[in-house]
C-alpha cells in the first residue's frame, strides 16, 4: 500500500471514529498532496506525485509545525502549541523513523569519506546524495548544519 492509499485509509477510519484532530490533520495532508498533484500536472502526465515526493511534502509539514510550536511557545499560546503538537504527531506517523543526531553525523561522515569530499564547495553534492538516499528518514536542515561543520574542518 502506497502512502497516498494509507493516508486515505486512515482518513476514513478517523471520520468513522469521529476523531476531529486526526480528521482535520489528514484533510490538511490530503489537500497539500492534491495541490502538489495539480502543480506537477503536465500534458504528458496526469499522474499524481509519488511516495518520495509525498515524504518530502510531509517533512515540510513537520518543519512548519515545529516552527509554529516555537513561535507559539514564545508567545505563551499553550493552546496553539498543543494543537500543533497533535498535528505533528499525526504527520510523523507517516514518516519513517528519523535518524538521531549521532546517526545522521555518522552517515554524513561515511558519505564524505566514500565520496572523497573535502570542503564546502562539495556541500551541494553531499546534500544531493543525502536527499537521494535518506529522504524521509533524515532531517535535512539538521543534516545541512552537521555537514557544514564537518566540511569546514
Amino acid at each position: 500500500m502506497n502512502l497516498r492509499e494509507l493516508i486515505e485509509k486512515k482518513y476514513i477510519i478517523a471520520i468513522k471514529s469521529k476523531n476531529v484532530d486526526e480528521v482535520n490533520t489528514l484533510r490538511l495532508i490530503k489537500s497539500a498532496i492534491k495541490d502538489k498533484d495539480i502543480e506537477n500536472r503536465s500534458s504528458e502526465s496526469s499522474e499524481g506525485i509519488n511516495d518520495s515526493k509525498i515524504l518530502f511534502l510531509l517533512q515540510s509539514l513537520v518543519k512548519q509545525r515545529k516552527d509554529s510550536i516555537e513561535s507559539f511557545e514564545l508567545a505563551k499560546r499553550d493552546d496553539l502549541v498543543e494543537k500543533e503538537k497533535i498535528e505533528l504527531d499525526i504527520i510523523n506517523n507517516f514518516l519513517p523513523k528519523q535518524h538521531s543526531i549521532e546517526e545522521t553525523e555518522n552517515i554524513i561522515k561515511s558519505v564524505i569519506k566514500n565520496e572523497n569530499l573535502s570542503d564546502l564547495k562539495d556541500m551541494g553534492l553531499l546534500m544531493k546524495l543525502l536527499k537521494q538516499d535518506y529522504s524521509g528518514s533524515m532531517d535535512m536542515a539538521m543534516a545541512g548544519k552537521i555537514a557544514k561543520n564537518l566540511l569546514n574542518k
